[in-house]
């Protein structure tokens, strides 16, 4: 049975109608990939609360030690605004300021201190007699090594308030918690 050359070019034609959408979602990545990661939980947590957004994700996470590193990025949502340092006392300065904290509760514990990537400076504040310890200005990356005690939940527990020379200070937050599972592979942040 012979076609003609014009029912040839149809059916090529309805052929690559029919393939074009696959290949446009293919080349743009909208088909599902199978990958542990892409299935499993998110390997980082994000919130935003009184003009800061923090970033959590742990790393290095060695299973048969069952330790990692947990870190926090904070940052200030407004240019000129800063965080205070995580050496300042739980009730600040003369009551002026808060520290920017992470700690953990549950099945993780702190194998370490809290630090930061970014220098500490002092600030003098009226009606302060003594000088307060910042960060400079925009965002900071703490790092908190961890230690897991077994399967079980866990959560991360937040603080820190924001300030800037020119428009004031936010409302500090303290304790703000974000959840983990932490399993023979290690934690994973769970979805609210």
């Amino acid at each position: 049975m012979h076609s003609s050359p014009h029912t040839r070019l149809r059916r090529t034609l309805r052929t690559a109608a029919a393939l074009l959408p696959l290949a446009a979602l293919a080349a743009c990545g909208g088909g599902k990939h199978s990958t542990p990661a892409a299935d499993g939980p998110p390997p980082t947590a994000r919130f935003s609360e009184n003009g800061v957004t923090v970033t959590l994700s742990v790393s290095g996470w060695q299973p048969a030690q069952g330790t990692g590193t947990l870190t926090a990025v904070f940052a200030p949502e407004t240019p000129g605004f800063h965080l205070y340092s995580t050496a300042l006392p739980p009730a600040g300065v003369e009551g002026v300021g808060r520290p920017t904290a992470v700690a953990v509760t549950g099945t993780l514990a702190a194998d370490g201190p809290l630090t930061a990537a970014q220098t500490e400076r002092t600030v003098r504040l009226p009606g302060v007699d003594t000088p307060v310890p910042v960060y400079p200005d925009g965002p900071v990356t703490t790092t908190l090594p961890v230690r897991a005690s077994g399967s079980g939940s866990a959560t991360v527990l937040i603080g820190y308030a924001s300030c800037s020379t020119r428009d004031g200070c936010t409302i500090p937050v303290s304790g703000h918690p974000v959840r983990l599972r932490v399993t023979a592979g290690g934690p994973a942040f769970v979805t609210p």
